[in-house]
């Protein structure tokens, strides 16, 4: 069967770019071995200004409107919400992090995303703040694991989709693109962190990580915001968070462990001493597919222009991978050239074998 491309992966990154291949008429496949992946664990946070030096991300001004109306778009197809929008308490933990927050409240390109600066020790429900909070406009979360069910839904509805397990080997490059009885044009690589071990695309600079995430019930009240504190928290419910994430470059596998746990714990009660006793309904873990430059890796093969990548995009995928899968069909159907940051052709040079 020919086809425009085949999409190995179903995650947040190989669904949002099938999904805007056929919006724009093109025949895609779907692959996916149906095990988690990071995607569905993650929490979907969107956060446009993040880290200790409380800067902007990176072209958030373009991409935050982007992901919202993508967002939106498919919420209106699939008739439910899908991105939540809900304000952030940024809870500093530390002078040097509230000095540099006050430093940003006078910067005009700041305005819109950032509150008044509040020097307390305490808020209400039992919030310790020792060195002030600090409200976040514009933030909120992606319930990814609902959206990738309703677009895997969606992709078998319309013959693109197949369960099945890559092996590379099966991959026939010459003398013509082809797997089992597909013909693409082209493949696209989305595999998150298996990349590492993608015989083309493996020379790439990743810095995968694995983070923990815990579901709690408890029976405290909490603000109906979202906290970071170094960690976050996401009221699920009124009895029902998330917190995490735990940053491992070491333990690189998906179980769950005991140091994970106690240290979201531990974090959590040094702001929240009331929530002690909680229930743990789930403890998760995986691997963010990080780059070194924290930039994402978007393109084709150097070699074989047939083969392409959609990887890296860490922590902030569901901010960054709708406008960059915009740019990517672009570039697929119109010869756009990819923005500099993400085109893996930054790394030819230095990386890529030849």
């Amino acid at each position: 069967m020919n086809i425009d491309f085949l999409i190995i992966g179903q995650g947040l990154a190989g669904s949002l770019l099938a999904r805007e291949l056929m919006q724009r008429n093109c025949k895609v496949m779907v692959i996916d071995g149906g095990r988690e992946n990071a995607s569905r664990i993650a929490a979907g946070l969107i956060n446009p200004v993040t880290g200790m030096r409380f800067v902007k991300s990176t072209d958030v001004d373009i991409l935050l409107p982007a992901a919202k109306g993508f967002y939106s778009r498919l919420s209106g197809y699939f008739q439910q919400p899908f991105y939540l929008e809900k304000p952030m308490l940024r809870i500093f933990c530390s002078e040097k992090e509230a000095i540099n927050c006050l430093n940003r409240l006078d910067d005009p390109d700041y305005q819109s995303y950032l509150g008044e600066f509040v020097q307390s020790t305490s808020v209400g429900n039992n919030l310790v703040t020792p060195f002030g909070f600090l409200e976040q406009y514009q933030t909120g979360y992606l319930l990814i694991r609902p959206l990738l069910s309703c677009l895997k839904n969606f992709f078998i509805s319309q013959n693109s989709y197949k369960l099945a397990d890559i092996n590379y080997r099966d991959i026939q490059l010459k003398p013509s693109l082809r797997w089992q009885d597909l013909s693409p044009g082209q493949i696209i690589f989305c595999e998150g962190y298996h990349a590492i071990n993608n015989p083309w695309f493996s020379w790439l600079p990743f810095q995968p990580v694995k983070g923990e995430i815990l579901t709690l019930e408890h029976q405290a009240e909490l603000p109906d915001k979202i906290l970071n504190y170094g960690n976050w928290l996401i009221p699920l419910n009124n009895h029902q968070i998330r917190i995490g994430a735990t940053f491992d470059r070491e333990n690189l596998d998906t179980r769950p462990t005991d140091l994970g746990k106690d240290q979201l714990l531990n974090a959590l009660e040094q702001i929240l001493p009331n929530l002690k006793h909680t229930t743990q309904i789930n403890h998760q873990a995986n691997i963010r597919p990080s780059t070194q430059d924290r930039h994402p890796f978007i393109g084709h093969h150097p070699r074989y222009r047939q083969l392409a990548i959609f990887n890296g995009f860490g922590a902030k995928g569901s901010l960054q991978i709708p406008w960059h899968s915009q740019r990517l069909a672009d570039a697929l159907l119109n010869g756009v050239p990819l923005p500099n940051s993400c085109d893996i052709q930054r790394h030819d040079a230095t990386h890529f074998p030849g």
